[in-house]
């Protein structure tokens, strides 16, 4: 079987992207038990490799249910695009940056929200309180379920 691959993006990999990640792994889980072929990644625009997720955000996912801390940060690379079915950005500006960077892939390359169908950038929690990262984190809940929704209407 030939799975198809969601990449998410954020600026630094340790917040927003590692979290859409993990819960659209969940949502998926839950909500089409059986599909197999959908895998996910997170990858940063700046970011150094091998780093953990922000403390915020493990503490906050592991109140929902979600271990994040064996999470490491990943930088994003030409390649990284080129592999993926799909690649969904927290903001407009990550979207325009890597559509710069791989015009080719253009068509693959959307803002999480957009692609949703709703909603806007996803503010960046970095350096904010948990109540923050709650919030932040069930924005993407739901839009990573309203992606699913789509995604798999698709395919």
């Amino acid at each position: 079987m030939v799975k198809k691959k969601i990449l998410f993006v954020c600026t630094g990999n340790t917040c927003r992207s590692p979290m859409a990640e993990a819960l659209a792994r969940r949502a998926l889980a839950e909500l089409f038990p059986d599909r197999k072929d959908i895998e996910f990644a997170s990858a940063g625009i700046v970011t150094l490799s091998d780093g953990d997720a922000s403390y915020q955000a493990i503490n906050v996912l592991k109140e929902m249910g979600i271990d994040l801390s064996r999470h490491k940060t990943s930088q994003i690379d030409p390649e990284d695009i080129e592999q993926a079915d799909l690649v969904l950005t927290m903001t407009r500006t990550h979207r325009d940056n890597l559509k710069r960077l791989m015009p080719d892939a253009a068509d693959k390359i959307f803002t999480l929200a957009e692609y949703a169908g709703s909603g806007n950038d996803i503010p960046d929690p970095f350096g904010s309180s948990e109540e923050f990262y709650r919030i932040v984190a069930g924005e993407l809940d739901n839009l990573v379920r309203k992606m699913l929704g789509v995604r798999l209407k698709l395919t």
